[in-house]
């Protein structure tokens, strides 16, 4: 066992110091939704009670105001449905087109894939209007229909361009010994080069699921129903009325709406950070 010097003991106290104040910085937006969703309304806009603690009886208020008042469970079926979706048509066309312009095209797969990454970086404002007319003439106005048109116009490009970095890394070599030993350049791809790439493959679902999950300009201009709204659509319009903000039906529902996602990043952390990182390790 190593001698504990004065330098390691410092050492590690710095690395727990630093890691409390991250945690807790961390933390501390959900420590605050869970605490506002169960404050009474006189608790919450009394201003001589301490705002981190419950200074009256806790209650299920505001949750029955969100679940019995508002479309919520609706707004999350529509997010749930439109990120499935999205997510299948992204990597149904992101993966083939990374794995073609990282291995068919020669030293012009790199500079298109710059390219396709470039539509990316166009901002939503400049595509609202070409896109706003494509969704009139397919008469897809205010239906979620419309944003998984729309979607994938910004996360296939991105999608894209992260999974080339990571099918830069696999060797060649694996793909030729297979086709070797008999497979078909499909084949190869399939049974040798998607469940490499897993990591990368799972960093895109994250990233479209959570795009789908936060995007408000789109959503909000092309549906305008109560009943088709995306969650952060329908939360900050119908949980603010006027000068009236429902704040515990508002934190209840961020925290609701969160949760999967949270889970997700910290279920698949070190895959997720493996997918953005292995594309520059390897170039």
């Amino acid at each position: 066992m190593a001698k504990l010097t004065p330098r390691i003991v410092a050492a590690k106290m710095l690395h727990w110091c630093i890691l409390i104040v991250f945690t807790v910085l961390l933390a501390f937006p959900f420590y605050w939704m869970v605490i506002t969703t169960f404050k009474q309304n006189s608790d919450l806009y009394d201003l001589n009670s301490n705002p981190f603690i419950f200074n009256a009886k806790p209650t299920l208020d505001h949750l029955k105001f969100l679940f019995g008042q508002t479309m919520y469970v609706r707004w999350l079926g529509n997010t749930a449905l439109v990120g499935v979706i999205v997510v299948a048509i992204t990597l149904l066309l992101s993966i083939p087109a990374a794995y073609a312009l990282t291995r068919l095209t020669g030293r012009w797969g790199q500079r298109l894939g710059v390219l396709i990454f470039l539509t990316y970086l166009i901002p939503p404002t400049l595509l609202f209007i070409p896109l706003s007319r494509l969704v009139a003439i397919l008469g897809l106005q205010d239906t979620i229909w419309s944003l998984v048109v729309v979607y994938p116009s910004f996360t296939v490009p991105f999608s894209i361009w992260l999974l080339m970095g990571f099918f830069k890394s696999i060797p060649r070599e694996l793909e030729d010994a297979a086709m070797v030993d008999g497979l078909t350049r499909f084949g190869a791809f399939v049974r040798m080069v998607v469940p490499i790439s897993i990591s990368g493959i799972l960093t895109v679902v994250i990233f479209t699921f959570t795009l789908v999950t936060q995007e408000f300009v789109y959503a909000l201009t092309f549906i305008s129903p109560e009943k088709n709204q995306m969650v952060g659509v329908g939360i900050p319009i119908f949980l603010i009325r006027g000068d009236v903000y429902y704040w515990g039906s508002l934190m209840a529902a961020c925290l609701i709406a969160s949760l999967p996602i949270a889970f997700l990043y910290n279920l698949f952390l070190d895959r997720f950070i493996a997918g953005f990182t292995v594309g520059a390790v390897k170039g």
